[in-house]
């Protein structure tokens, strides 16, 4: 029998994690991604057996910004160490975009 240290290690590729956080984010989201012209994505930082991640998402507006985002890394953190065993001591969510219902349409016009 081979002992647990000589086995290897298993090891995560940050693109893994990233799509994670990436539909983790969708999942907090949900009917406000659904919305989004651009789906969120993110990208992250794997070192040892913790994954620092930055997310990009689309927010509807107007909104709680605070709370949409916290609700963002509460799944995020929650998903990654759920399905990898990660820590994920760092979330940083990005509003690359607010749009509101006037912004939605094929035609949208600036919003004063």
């Amino acid at each position: 029998m081979v002992e647990p240290a000589e086995r290897g290690a298993t090891h995560i590729a940050d693109r893994v994690v990233a799509k994670i956080a990436s539909q983790a984010a969708r999942e907090a989201l949900s009917a406000a991604a659904a919305d989004a012209h651009t789906p969120p994505h993110a990208s992250v930082v794997v070192r040892d057996d913790s994954a620092r991640v930055r997310v990009f998402v689309e927010l509807g507006y107007p909104c709680d910004i605070g709370a949409q985002c916290g609700a963002v890394r509460r799944r995020v953190v929650e998903r990654v160490r759920g399905l990898v065993g990660m820590d994920v001591p760092e979330v940083a969510v990005t509003v690359e975009r607010l749009h509101s219902p006037q912004t939605l349409g094929a035609d949208a016009e600036r919003v004063r």
